[in-house]
């Protein structure tokens, strides 16, 4: 087959539509992304941060999962037994509220059901839709080992589950008791932190007078929530605060309750805050209820699970508590004790599902106690067996750990991990245990029910690392692939999943849980602003891949990402890489083409190679070392830059316009030398870009370049210094430099490529330019190209420039037509005087001076100026023309 009948064999254009799909299949078939147990290899193991079920991927997903198939895959083809462990996760409350709502729409509630029609109900739900997620992963072309997929309530994480809570329950780490809790009265379940999103609110800041019980004098307190007062068992100020001096110790009346409580002195206290003087209502603020701790204050609850006021609440009892609120607020200033109201705005607590506020409250639930836990996982920080990227993220990490409270895991839903307490019905003993007991340990009897709670999702979702690989059962892949390498996640979790993944991998393995946690940003839209429903700005990254190729956004993604900074997204830059996709074929089209013109070697520095062969090899050898670096230490934008460089400047735009006169006009060693060092090149850059666009990738390299097996398993390129060659990289920097200046000046002149001239190069170091000089008379349009020592006299009536490897010369004379050019330039000056004559003529005029706005007539001004100075530099040229004329040119 002749070269151009080859050249039409192969498609004209890439269509990632018609290649993505058939390519992600073939490496399913081949048990590409398989991973298990072999002795001789080392193994690399990710753990894929598990998308809710109920999860539509979105930009952020793409953004985690593109890391980290980036990192597996260049592990992969290090040679490591690299698995990446896939799943997903039940999410209790978001799950629940899908299961709720389509039991709505048939006119059904939880209760018409019941618990375990209602459970059924998730799981067909959960067969349904809860794999949607997992197909769109892989149109990304997540290489995950999905034979190993699992799910956090499936048969053996539940395990995992029941006896992470048994073990710690009998190390006394698991309690129930009342303590301070998020409660949405919307969902009527408990909340994790993570689960509380915040708004900014307009609200007001009432100020409330509380008369002293003796008589003698008050103190005024600053409130956001009038209703809660009802609750109030105290008035906190700060110790060092001289306004309260007296206060501290007395009893003071609270309103409209005439309940009498005291005054307390604790540095909790703000004194810049509102009045100074804050009111106690510990059972409805966990930093009252810290203060009411430390100073034995009552704790009353005065609002139900649905937000109204209970019985403690006086006359208000049965309101809704913006009711009451509306009602306390009269009667405060019925009684003359509201003092004023203020204009206030602050940060509300909202549920991350319906969105309505959420009420911190007293309750009784299950807690872990979490500062015995806490240590040993701060100390693995803080001793470098865990590192965070960036570093700046320890901080974080560190703050919350040495902060942190009790963790309170129960949720009062039916979707979930069921907590393994179960009740005596006879004498009312609690027995914990991982399977319901037979007979109660107390009285002999056998009736027994299981707590109504579940567990909190992120539980189940802590014990992900070792979990998913077996444990509690030693399985082989648990030993050999704990603890993982490296855990790819938003800032957003650090507190959530990070720390309590840390916590329980120590605990449960008395091992760290992995080696690095890897933290990137979150993706903004183009204006900076978060992507959410409400602004209705979200991108689907699914349309994106079916417009642009999963390829396109992977390396948009990727090359805008930098360990732990937010990004913007822009359309522009997916079309870019669409476009990087296209250069990519049409450079590998190229080289396709001439593959059976010629034998290609594989022993590249063997062969008898020029100094371009030279340069390319080095620089790739370079390349190669850096982008290594750069992938180890997680700089995903930094190696996805540099290879987005080469293979587009130094390969394509350069390297192969080098190579088409060896290709086209040498002899058949040259012709062979240069299409080996072309393949070489090319398939090793290709290799380094496939962590980025695996499809394009596997599609050139086993389609167009003919390599057998799979690129995603070929070995990853070695730096080597046999193939690195300074000089000649020093020397292809000046011929590149001396190029792009030819090139400027004859654009500056609209010279057209036919018109060929000399360039005369003055240099101190002629060698490297002597071996190169074919390759200028090429690239920069020279009929020939003089060397000249740097101390000659410069020649004259020449175009020039200053480039790394000296000063460059183009004689006019035969860069440009002098009789065209001059006519051309007669006609310029003749307009220049024109418009010299007109500016002059009305800044002359005394009318226009007088009457036109300053800035109008500064403008004329500015005008004249430039125009005498365009005048005087064509005047300049023409004068160099007419001495070119008369003299003759160099």
């Amino acid at each position: 087959m002749c070269a151009q009948e080859k050249k039409d064999d192969i498609q004209k254009t890439y269509n990632h539509a018609e290649v993505e799909e058939k390519i992600y299949k073939r490496w399913l078939a081949a048990g590409y992304f398989a991973a298990r147990p072999n002795k001789n290899k080392q193994p690399y193991t990710i753990v894929m941060p598990p998308p809710n079920i109920t999860g539509q991927l979105h930009m952020g997903h793409a953004l985690d999962n593109t890391i980290q198939d980036a990192i597996i895959r260049f592990k992969r083809m290090q040679g490591y037994e690299a698995l990446w462990m896939p799943g997903t996760d039940h999410a209790s409350i978001a799950t629940e509220v899908k299961i709720v709502d389509q039991m709505r729409d048939e006119g059904l509630s939880k209760e018409d059901v019941g618990r375990e029609e209602f459970l059924k109900r998730a799981w067909d739900w959960r067969t349904e839709y809860g794999g949607r997620i997992v197909e769109q992963l892989k149109k990304l072309g997540s290489s995950c080992d999905w034979d190993k997929e699992r799910f956090t309530m499936d048969e053996g994480c539940n395990k995992a589950v029941i006896r992470m809570f048994v073990h710690l329950y009998e190390k006394g780490l698991i309690y129930r008791g009342n303590r301070i809790i998020n409660w949405c009265p919307t969902c009527g379940t408990a909340l994790s932190d993570a689960e509380v999103e915040y708004e900014t609110q307009a609200t007001h800041l009432w100020h409330v007078r509380y008369d002293a019980a003796d008589g003698n004098g008050s103190i005024v307190i600053a409130t956001t929530r009038p209703e809660t007062m009802l609750g109030d068992t105290g008035v906190a100020v700060n110790p060092a605060d001289a306004r309260y001096k007296d206060m501290v110790g007395r009893m003071v009346i609270l309103p409209l309750m005439n309940r009498a409580i005291p005054v307390v002195a604790d540095e909790y206290v703000d004194m810049d805050f509102g009045t100074g003087a804050v009111k106690m209502t510990p059972a409805h603020d966990p930093n009252d209820f810290d203060v009411a701790a430390r100073h034995g204050l009552k704790i009353i609850r005065v609002l139900t699970d649905d937000d109204k006021i209970n019985e403690n609440g006086g006359r208000y009892e049965g309101m809704d508590a913006l009711a009451a609120r509306a009602a306390i607020v009269k009667d405060l200033k019925t009684s003359g004790n509201l003092v004023s109201i203020e204009e206030y705005t602050h940060n509300v607590g909202t549920c991350y599902r319906c969105h309505k506020a959420v009420e911190p409250l007293i309750s009784r639930q299950w807690f872990v106690s979490m500062k015995p836990l806490a240590a040993p996982a701060i100390e693995a920080v803080k001793t470098g067996k865990i590192k965070f990227v960036p570093e700046r993220y320890e901080k974080i990490y560190f703050n919350w750990m040495e902060n942190i409270r009790d963790w309170c895991i129960s949720r009062q839903l039916w979707w979930g991990h069921r907590i393994p307490a179960y009740y005596c019905q006879d004498c009312g003993e609690m027995v914990i245990a991982e399977t319901m007991p037979d007979t109660c340990p107390k009285c002999g009897g056998k009736n027994f029910k299981q707590d109504e709670d579940v567990l909190d999702t992120w539980f189940s979702s802590g014990l992900w690392p070792f979990s998913t690989l077996g444990w509690p059962e030693n399985t082989q892949e648990l030993k050999y692939f704990y603890p993982t390498d490296v855990l790819v996640t938003a800032y957003d979790i650090i507190f959530f999943w990070v720390a309590r993944m840390i916590v329980f991998g120590i605990e449960a393995m008395d091992e760290i849980p992995f080696k690095y946690v890897n933290i990137h940003g979150i993706i903004r839209d183009d204006q900076g602003r978060k992507m959410s429903k409400s602004l209705g700005n979200g991108i689907d990254p699914l349309e994106v891949i079916k417009e642009y190729g999963a390829d396109a956004l992977r390396f948009s993604l990727a090359a805008g990402t930098s360990p732990g900074n937010d990004m913007r997204f822009y359309d522009s830059k997916v079309r870019a890489a669409a476009n990087f996709a296209n250069k990519i074929w049409n450079a590998s089209r190229f080289v396709a083409m001439n593959l059976e013109e010629a034998a290609v070697s594989e022993d590249i520095l063997h062969l008898d190679l020029d100094i371009a062969d030279k340069w390319i090899l080095s620089r790739l050898n370079t390349l190669v070392s850096e982008v290594t670096d750069n992938m180890d230490k997680f700089e995903l934008g930094l190696a996805s830059g540099k290879v987005y460089d080469f293979i587009w400047s130094e390969y394509c735009d350069w390297y192969i316009e080098m190579c088409k006169t060896r290709l086209y006009g040498g002899n058949a060693a040259e012709k062979a030398t240069a299409l080996s060092v072309l393949v070489y090149v090319l398939k090793q850059a290709l290799k380094l870009l496939h962590p980025f666009m695996p499809f394009i990738t596997e599609k050139v390299y086993g389609e167009l370049l003919h390599e057998k097996g799979s690129i995603m398993v070929a070995d990853w390129p070695h730096a080597n210094e046999t193939a690195s060659f300074p000089a000649e990289e020093t020397a292809m920097a000046g011929v590149m430099d001396i190029t792009r200046s030819v090139r400027n000046i004859r654009a500056e002149r609209n010279v057209p490529p036919s018109k060929k001239t000399r360039v005369i190069l003055q240099t101190g170091n002629p060698a490297p330019i002597v071996a190169a000089a074919e390759y200028i008379k090429r690239l920069a349009y020279a009929t020939a190209v003089e060397i000249r020592d740097e101390s000659a006299e410069a020649p004259k009536n020449a175009a020039s420039a200053i480039t790394s490897a000296g000063c460059i010369y183009l004689p006019l004379g035969e860069l440009i037509d002098i009789q065209k050019e001059s006519e051309r330039l007669l006609k310029e000056k003749k307009n220049l005087e024109e418009e010299i004559a007109r500016a002059q003529g009305k800044l002359k005029n005394a009318g226009f001076i007088e009457k036109a706005p300053a800035s109008v007539v500064e403008g004329e001004r500015a005008k004249l100026e430039k125009y005498k100075e365009m005048f005087a530099a064509v005047q300049d040229r023409l004068n160099i023309l007419k001495t070119l004329m008369e003299s003759g040119e160099e």
